[in-house]
């Protein structure tokens, strides 16, 4: 554990998310020195017992949920409820995933929580919004790559549908909505309340379109497969060398820096090359002149020489290769946390940087067994340890 100072230390965070789109807004927070107290239902099945995203002592559960404490509470239960009002009542966050109707039946929906507590900022994911035709359906973050229209733009031309390799809308979808919840604690600073922060998988990932959304929007034109080649800047892709694959990005101006260090010069004179939309028009060909002359070297060669050009260039690394590279390594990327069963683990540090604040050496928890912590938060907040044993005989906690 570190004891330095970190941004949300002072804060508490009382998260109910699962899967993984709430986990990762949590995370932020937590990682950032908030207090967050994982509330999770009471289980008979031990430490490993199997989570949305596997096994509670696996990679992935691991890295979602460090920084955390485990409290265990059943909301079913009435005196469980009660217990978790209590909590709210005292709180900065909440954190949720539920279904609309499952967080209303449970009594812990955002203008419950309000009553009593209306400087509480509530916090929630949902598949497609809280309203709409779309609002009761389940989502998961393929459905929503496929609604989104992110599948359409992603693979090789002709190739039909793919889903990015990584869940980018759960990702992106956890990243918005802890932004929204630090811009709702800014605003209470401002006005004493707290408010409902809501985003969705759909909502993010149709953000995430970005530039493609905006070609839709004002120009009419529906993006399409492209492969590793960019949508609109030539030439911009991955190419083979002597001895692997290397990405360039020698579009505008880059293309005559390129063409000079690569010494192919005499492409800057043809006229099918002579502008962006000619090199856009003729992208197939240029391509092709320029693999030809890529494949002449290794990749090492060809990384050295552009980026001293001061044109962009870099390897296809697979995932060792992305932890074994000196920048990622010197950027301390990777963090080292203790696990008290599990022993050291390695999981991935936020990716802000703050000059004042400089990422801790190491984590302050690593990822708590179930209802870890009930007994020290319960303490924490003044309940005594016979309240404490009645609560658990009668399954509350």
């Amino acid at each position: 554990m570190s004891d330095q100072k970190l941004p949300l230390e002072g804060y508490t965070v009382l998260d109910l998310t699962q899967a993984r789109a709430g986990p990762t807004a949590a995370r932020v927070l937590a990682d950032w020195g908030a207090n967050v107290i994982y509330v999770e239902p009471p289980s008979t099945s031990g430490k490993n017992r199997v989570a949305l995203t596997g096994q509670r002592d696996g990679f992935d559960f691991q890295n979602l949920h460090r920084n955390k404490r485990s409290l265990t509470i059943d909301m079913k239960n009435k005196d469980g409820h009660a217990l978790f009002m209590k909590l709210a009542a005292k709180a900065d966050v909440i954190t949720e995933n539920f279904r609309s109707e499952v967080k209303h039946r449970l009594g812990i929906d955002y203008e419950s929580v309000k009553k009593v507590n209306p400087r509480l900022v509530y916090g929630s994911i949902s598949g497609f919004g809280q309203t709409g035709p779309y609002g009761k359906r389940p989502g998961v973050d393929q459905i929503a790559q496929g609604l989104g229209g992110l599948m359409t733009i992603t693979g090789l031309r002709g190739q039909g549908p793919v889903r990015v390799g990584i869940p980018i809308t759960d990702l992106c979808a956890g990243m918005f909505l802890a932004q929204g919840i630090l811009l709702a604690l800014l605003d209470r600073t401002k006005t004493g309340k707290g408010q409902w922060v809501h985003t969705s998988l759909l909502e993010s990932m149709t953000f995430m379109l970005d530039f493609q959304a905006s070609r839709w929007l004002q120009k009419g034109e529906i993006a399409k497969q492209a492969g590793n080649d960019h949508p609109l800047n030539v030439p911009m892709g991955c190419f083979e060398t002597a001895d692997g694959l290397i990405n360039i990005a020698a579009s505008g101006t880059m293309f005559e820096r390129f063409c000079k260090a690569a010494d192919c010069e005499y492409l800057l004179t043809k006229a099918e090359y002579d502008g962006v939309e000619a090199r856009s028009k003729n992208r197939v060909q240029l391509n092709e002149e320029i693999a030809g002359i890529l494949k002449q070297k290794p990749s090492n060669y060809w990384i050295e020489l552009l980026n001293d050009a001061g044109v962009p260039c870099g390897p296809v690394n697979n995932i060792q290769q992305v932890f074994d590279d000196p920048q990622v390594q010197h950027l301390h990327i990777a963090h080292e946390v203790k696990h008290p069963r599990l022993g050291k683990l390695k999981v991935v540090r936020q990716p802000v940087n703050l000059s004042d604040r400089p990422q801790p050496a190491t984590f302050r928890y690593a990822t708590p067994d179930v209802g870890e912590h009930s007994d020290t938060i319960l303490k924490e907040m003044g309940i005594e340890a016979g309240e404490i044993a009645r609560l658990r005989k009668s399954g509350a906690i």
